[in-house]
């Protein structure tokens, strides 16, 4: 089943198979992925993967980053985003994917167009 709805960047909610993604490119890099994991050339596939960037202090709350997609590709552990031009040039985004490139030296991190 599929359906949609549009959200601040005019991108389209989509429900594919009872998952809801946040745009068509998203859900479409999703069936890249299952059929690359099906193949065997990726594993441990998961979605909205939360990373704490900024822990819970005092009164104000934790800063958190949610990664579309995170696999092991050959050994490596990726972190992906897709992600349209605007969101790209998203100051909150842009530091957050900063913070995450820096606290978690051990992944790659990719960003999907």
């Amino acid at each position: 089943m599929l359906y949609s709805k549009k959200n601040k960047y005019h991108n389209q909610k989509i429900v594919l198979n009872g998952i809801q993604f946040d745009s068509k490119k998203e859900a479409a890099r999703y069936q890249e992925l299952v059929l690359l994991q099906r193949a065997g050339e990726i594993s441990d596939l998961r979605r909205q993967v939360k990373f704490v960037l900024i822990p819970r202090f005092g009164d104000e709350r934790a800063v958190v980053y949610y990664a579309d997609f995170c696999y092991t590709e050959g050994g490596a552990n990726i972190v992906e985003d897709v992600k349209s031009a605007a969101t790209k040039k998203d100051k909150a985004y842009i530091l957050k994917r900063k913070l995450l490139k820096y606290l978690f030296r051990n992944i790659v991190f990719r960003e999907i167009d």
